[in-house]
C-alpha cells in the first residue's frame, strides 16, 4: 500500500518539474535573445560603426579633412594648367630630345603630372569649383609662376637634338620653380590635407627634378 501511494505521488509531480524546466528553459532564451539584440544594435567589429553617430572613423576622418578654403581652390585651378603645360613639354622630348636622361626626365614628368591633374580636377569638382578647360592660362607667361609664354613653347617646338635638350632643361627649371613656390603658398595657406599633401609632395619632387636639370645642363 506504501508502495502503491509513493508510486501515486511521483506521477503527481512528474508533469510539475516538465513544467518548470520549460519555464526555466524558456527565460534562458529571451535572456539569450535579448543579449543578442543588444550587440546587433551596438557597434560592429567589421565596420566599426558607432551606435551614436552611425559612421564609422575612417568616414569622419574623410569628412573632417573635405573642408577646404580659397587658396586650395586657387592652388588646384592654377596648378592644373600649370601641369598640363609640363605634360606638353615633356611629349616633345619623346621625339625630339636627343639625351637619354632627358627623355628618361621627361617620361617620369608625365607619369607624375597626370594623376595629379586628375586629383585636381576631382578636387575642384566635388568643392563645386569649375575645372579649367584645356588651353586656359596654358601660353600666359603672367598669370602662373613659371609658365612658358607662345614664343618659348614654339621655340621648344621647332628645335630637336641637343637645341631641344639645352632649351627643355632650362625652360622646365624655371617650370617646376614656378610649381614649387605655388606649391609652397599652398602648405602655408591651404586648409584641405589632401591638397597641402600633394603640394608637399611636389615641392619634395620636383626640387629633386630641378637638381638633376641643373646637373644635365652642366654635363
Amino acid at each position: 500500500m506504501t508502495s502503491y501511494r509513493s508510486t501515486i505521488r511521483r506521477a503527481a509531480l512528474a508533469p510539475a518539474a516538465l513544467c518548470a524546466a520549460l519555464v526555466l528553459g524558456g527565460c534562458a532564451g529571451q535572456s539569450g535573445g535579448s543579449a543578442g539584440h543588444t550587440a546587433h544594435d551596438g557597434a560592429s567589429p567589421s565596420t566599426g560603426a558607432s551606435p551614436s553617430t552611425g559612421a564609422s572613423p575612417s568616414a569622419a576622418a574623410s569628412s573632417a579633412g573635405s573642408a577646404h578654403n580659397a587658396a586650395d581652390v586657387s592652388f588646384a585651378r592654377d596648378m592644373i594648367p600649370h601641369h598640363r603645360q609640363a605634360v606638353e613639354m615633356a611629349d616633345l622630348a619623346v621625339t625630339r630630345a636627343s639625351s637619354a636622361e632627358v627623355r628618361k626626365l621627361a617620361s617620369e614628368i608625365s607619369k607624375a603630372q597626370d594623376p595629379e591633374i586628375r586629383t585636381l580636377s576631382g578636387w575642384l569638382t566635388a568643392w563645386g569649383e569649375q575645372v579649367p578647360a584645356r588651353g586656359a592660362g596654358h601660353h600666359s607667361g603672367h598669370t602662373m609662376p613659371g609658365m612658358m609664354d607662345e614664343g618659348d613653347m614654339s621655340a621648344l617646338e621647332k628645335s630637336s637634338g641637343p637645341a631641344f635638350d639645352t632649351a627643355f632643361l632650362k625652360l622646365m627649371t624655371a617650370h617646376h620653380e614656378g610649381a614649387v613656390a605655388m606649391a609652397g603658398t599652398e602648405v602655408a595657406e591651404g586648409a584641405h590635407g589632401g591638397a597641402k599633401k600633394l603640394a608637399r609632395s611636389v615641392i619634395s619632387s620636383q626640387t629633386a627634378e630641378i637638381s638633376r636639370m641643373r646637373s644635365s645642363a652642366r654635363g
